[in-house]
């Protein structure tokens, strides 16, 4: 099956999911950031780890479908004032400049407990052991060893590097800073690929070994992806990205080419996809679907 082929089948299936109900304005608020036209990447590569390792893609589709909540629950938490303040994503309105900031946060906490509702009334498939390893690989990636942690330092980031760019821009990166920037791409972006891949693999029975690979594939993975994001930032367009801008580098924030330039950039987001590529050859995992994800990616 091919990716678009699995794109048309999980927005099916999230519009499915995301019925409108009482009270209709807060189901109105998740479902539009939720089916916001997008890649549907996490989705995806959850259903591809499911088939890799034998499962039906129709028992992985209420986790790959979570997984793309989750993520939209970021990105709306993301754009509010109070974080990186955006008043566009996808080529569309954030959430909060349709629905109001207060609607917009209470949107984002409810997918966060929506989706893993979505899970276990739709997994009739799946035996409890399988759906309580989804559970904790969820709550994990969700919480505050996850995506949150990762949120809190990209803020701690750009408080501390704001304010040493007032005093002294050649002196604003030490040497702590690599592994600060690290930390922000392994747990704001990686883990979210990690959870669509190893939820996906669990599903389909893997091995203890074809874990450690689809986790080793999605950080790396992950990390690239964030970079080329980082590189788009500087050289691409509001029509090809859909969102604004230059945000970053206005703001003084840590990024991958604030710390080390366009250029390494662009070659260390190159080494990453050539390692995903190895990984996957090294494993036996053959899919076309994550070969186009990564060439993709470096094209950027």
């Amino acid at each position: 099956m091919k990716m678009n082929d699995l794109i048309e089948i999980i927005d099916k299936k999230l519009d499915e999911y995301l019925k409108i109900s009482y009270p209709q304005k807060i189901f109105k608020s998740m479902k539009y950031t939720v089916l916001l036209p997008g890649k549907r990447l996490r989705p995806v590569m959850c259903l591809e780890a499911a088939r890799l390792f034998g499962a039906d893609i129709e028992d992985a589709l209420p986790t790959a479908c979570a997984v793309e909540m989750l993520h939209s629950q970021t990105l709306i938490h993301d754009d509010l004032p109070c974080m990186d303040n955006d008043d566009y994503r996808r080529g569309k309105l954030t959430n909060h400049k349709v629905f109001g900031e207060a609607m917009a946060v209470l949107a984002g906490d409810a997918l966060l407990t929506f989706a893993p509702q979505i899970i276990l009334k739709n997994s009739k498939n799946l035996d409890r052991e399988k759906l309580l390893k989804i559970m904790e690989e969820y709550f994990q990636a969700a919480g505050a060893y996850g995506v949150i942690a990762g949120q809190v330092m990209d803020i701690e980031a750009e408080k501390i590097y704001s304010a040493a760019a007032l005093y002294d821009a050649e002196e604003k990166f030490n040497k702590d800073d690599e592994e600060l920037l690290h930390f922000i791409h392994l747990h704001k972006t990686s883990d979210l690929f990690k959870l669509a891949l190893r939820t996906g693999a669990i599903i389909g029975g893997a091995d203890d070994k074809g874990l450690s690979a689809l986790t080793k594939f999605g950080e790396k993975l992950g990390i690239a992806f964030q970079i080329a994001d980082d590189i788009l930032d500087e050289t691409s367009t509001f029509e090809t990205m859909g969102k604004t801008l230059g945000k970053d580098k206005a703001a003084g924030k840590l990024t991958y080419i604030s710390l080390y330039g366009l250029e390494k950039a662009r070659a260390d987001l190159n080494a990453l996809i050539d390692k995903c590529f190895e990984i996957l050859s090294e494993n036996g995992l053959q899919s076309e679907i994550f070969e186009n994800i990564l060439n993709k990616i470096r094209k950027c």
